[in-house]
């Protein structure tokens, strides 16, 4: 499934692109039930489009892409470019196409298939995020690296340590110019007395590996 871009010049067509809000709450994704897995969280979502450095033009690959959360709300910023969301997982490719349809800009395009297999015949990338990797992280950024336009930016999620380290030492060996951050947050939930306490999120790692200019 896939929906064209918009040119734009198109004014009719870039105010459809932009009739919803850009930062949707977690609700508004149709995800896996009982257990909502297959989204990066908002606050997790935030760090890691703000990391993307994306552009009006942008080309973005998100692999790994789940619910698509990131892939909708990159490609309201990206809105006169191209945002693939790869995903391999059936139930979550029902997901992806579900959100897609329902949230989408107009120029999200759903890949099924496995990383990095699926991204031989798309358009080199601006910006990657990274948010599963199906046990095949060092194949997924050494392909990405290879691809990835002068000054492009990788982004990748983990919630485990070793993930986290290898991912960033591997884009230190390729020469990116590589930081990490931990995103940890809380969440207010209600208590029976109509008090507020902190409900305290799994930290993710947020691992950005930026491809030097002339590279």
């Amino acid at each position: 499934m896939s929906s064209q871009p918009h040119g734009g010049s198109d004014l009719a067509g870039a105010e459809r692109k932009l009739s919803r809000p850009f930062g949707l709450p977690d609700a508004a994704f149709a995800q896996k039930r009982p257990s909502k897995g297959l989204i990066t969280k908002s606050e997790v979502r935030a760090v890691s489009l703000y990391s993307l450095r994306l552009r009006r033009d942008s080309v973005v690959w998100d692999i790994g892409a789940g619910t698509g959360s990131v892939a909708l709300e990159a490609a309201w910023i990206a809105c006169d470019g191209r945002v693939f969301a790869v995903e391999r997982d059936d139930e979550g490719l029902g997901l992806l196409r579900q959100n897609v349809h329902e949230l989408g800009t107009g120029n999200v395009e759903v890949v099924a298939g496995e990383a990095p297999q699926a991204l031989e015949p798309l358009p080199d990338p601006d910006s990657v995020f990274v948010g599963g990797t199906g046990g095949r992280l060092r194949e997924i950024i050494t392909t990405v690296d290879g691809r990835l336009s002068s000054g492009g930016v990788i982004v990748a999620n983990f919630v485990a340590l070793e993930r986290a380290n290898e991912a960033h030492q591997l884009m230190v060996d390729l020469g990116l110019q590589t930081d990490l951050t931990l995103v940890s947050a809380s969440r207010g939930k209600a208590l029976p007395d109509g008090s507020t306490r902190l409900e305290a999120m799994n930290p993710v790692f947020v691992i950005t590996g930026q491809k030097k200019s002339g590279m």
